[in-house]
């Protein structure tokens, strides 16, 4: 008796559920109609859908492509009828269509009770959508220049991922289109954009083979593995990414302080001279060459290439630093030799070193833990009095 009357609820239950359902599709066809209020045909069929008994009905979801089709049409209408219209939203409406006939036909390809595939719509569908596909590439462009890269992002997926949709599998979709390989890029960008490593990294090995985007996605793929740490990967991106944009001061100054920061001089001076050899001219790369030469202890060498850079331009406080404390090393190298000879060489040094180490004071008066030391050493080594008083101050304060 007791189960008799959980199989009476069981049943009144069933019944009220497809009378709603009923009621809900006759609703939204009735929307349909009128022409208007597609909107809220949507979100009847949704509300069906958030119900899992109706997932697999395809009458909702057939209903719910309809109420969403409308509307893009409709508002691309207005947009070929040079009406007021919302681009975003018809862009993100296109999206949205794409997502429905997506999952309707997921539907669509299930099979029934007895095992049996019957696809209805499929072949209409894909048609329909095929000659729309270019659209949510726009609107990903579209998104990208409003700097709303989340949406870009999104709708650039959608697009991409219209490769793997079994819906389109009869157009043999692929990545080597410049136009795909163009959404791989700006999807990338966008992950980038966001700070989304995940979404960066999805279509990066796409993105990385469409030319006019590479040397960015290059940057973007050295910023992840950098953050995670991965120094090998790391350090091959900066090895590609500088060998095919040796002008790039970006691969550049990474490399280098790579290959110091794992104190491996000779890669280091090696990337420095590849990029000389480049552009011999380019003050960037030699500071980098100074900094090096500095660092292994080759200080005349290091005083000719900052005297280089300064005969270019002669406004780059650090060049004249570099010089001031190569002829300062050259200084102490001299006096540990002793003697008189020795102690006259390191005052000719500390002479050399003191226009270099006075102009980097003008030109970075704030940086005073750099420059006092050294001229607290120049001062009292040249006997000069006055300006070695005024340092001590300094360095006492």
């Amino acid at each position: 008796m007791k189960r008799l009357f959980l199989f009476f609820l069981v049943s009144i239950s069933v019944c009220i559920s497809s009378l709603a359902q009923k009621k809900e599709l006759a609703q939204a066809k009735t929307y349909l109609k009128s022409g208007k209020d597609f909107d809220k045909a949507e979100t009847l069929m949704r509300k069906l859908l958030a119900d899992s008994n109706n997932v697999r009905n395809i009458k909702v979801w057939n209903m719910l492509a309809d109420a969403v089709r409308m509307q893009y049409e409709q508002g691309n209408e207005k947009l070929y009828l040079k009406q007021k219209s919302d681009t975003a939203a018809l862009f993100l409406t296109c999206q949205r269509m794409f997502l429905v006939y997506e999952g309707m036909d997921s539907v669509d390809a299930m099979p029934d009770d007895k095992g049996r595939v019957k696809q209805k719509y499929r072949k209409r569908n894909s048609e329909y959508l095929d000659g729309l596909r270019r659209n949510l590439y726009n609107g990903g462009v579209y998104f990208v220049s409003k700097q709303n890269y989340g949406s870009a992002y999104s709708i650039l997926d959608t697009y991409l991922e219209c490769v793997k949709q079994p819906l389109f599998s009869s157009y043999k979709y692929d990545y080597t289109t410049k136009q795909a390989l163009s959404a791989a890029y700006l999807a990338t960008y966008c992950g980038a954009k966001l700070a989304d490593n995940g979404k960066t990294l999805k279509y990066s090995d796409i993105a990385l083979q469409y030319k006019p985007g590479r040397e960015k996605t290059l940057q973007f793929l050295a910023n992840i593995y950098n953050e995670r740490k991965d120094n090998d990967r790391y350090c091959d991106v900066l090895r590609t990414g500088f060998h095919e944009y040796p002008k790039s001061e970006y691969f550049f100054t990474r490399l280098v302080d790579y290959y110091n920061n794992a104190n491996m001089a000779d890669s280091s001076l090696l990337v420095v001279n590849q990029a000389l050899k480049v552009e011999p001219a380019n003050i960037l790369f030699l500071y980098g060459k100074s900094n090096i030469l500095l660092n292994t202890g080759k200080y005349k060498d290091c005083v000719a290439i900052c005297d280089s850079i300064i005969s270019i331009k002669d406004s780059i406080p650090d060049v004249y630093y570099n010089a001031g404390v190569a002829y300062l090393n050259l200084a102490f190298e001299a006096e540990k030799t002793g003697g008189k000879k020795g102690k006259a060489m390191g005052r000719k040094y500390y002479s050399l070193a003191k226009p270099y180490m006075e102009k980097y004071r003008a030109l970075a008066p704030d940086h005073k833990d750099k420059w006092a030391a050294g001229l607290y050493n120049i001062y009292l080594n040249l006997n000069m009095g006055k300006e070695f008083e005024e340092i001590t101050k300094i360095l006492e304060k």
